[in-house]
């Protein structure tokens, strides 16, 4: 991912803070930029105002990727997907990753922080990162959204 130059923004809830903050870590350490769009700190919040602010800066073409992570990550998807534009998908190993970018073209990476093994989530992110829309018959149904 050396010449990646695409704009990521990442948000969580409480539940996925700590996740949230290694997911930065991971990716300045390859010299990723991303926007965090909150929380600063692990204090409850409700993660339909978060999915909703990274959702719209898709939406906006303010950024090209997202990433969210709550409890499950069920519900950050859900929140994310009522934001016109959207397909944000629950991604729990490198293959579900994978075909959800390359088939569904998906914009937004929703992780699960009490569900997913936390050395599995650097490989979920990078292939998020790196895969690439397989358009063509995929892309009729993407339409069909």
């Amino acid at each position: 991912m050396k010449s990646f130059n695409k704009k990521i923004c990442i948000s969580s809830d409480h539940a996925g803070y700590k996740i949230k903050e290694y997911i930065k870590a991971l990716l300045y350490k390859k010299k990723i930029s991303l926007i965090d769009l909150g929380p600063h700190n692990d204090k409850s919040v409700d993660y339909p105002d978060y999915a909703k602010k990274v959702a719209k800066r898709i939406k906006g073409k303010k950024s090209d990727f997202g990433i969210l992570v709550c409890g499950s990550g069920t519900g950050m998807a859900i929140s994310a997907n009522k934001i016109r534009g959207v397909r944000a998908a629950v991604c729990y190993n490198k293959t579900s990753t994978y075909l959800c970018r390359s088939h569904n073209n998906a914009n937004i990476l929703c992780i699960g922080a009490r569900l997913t093994k936390k050395n599995s989530i650097g490989k979920i992110v990078s292939v998020f990162l790196k895969t690439k829309f397989e358009g063509g018959r995929h892309q009729r149904r993407i339409r069909k959204i």
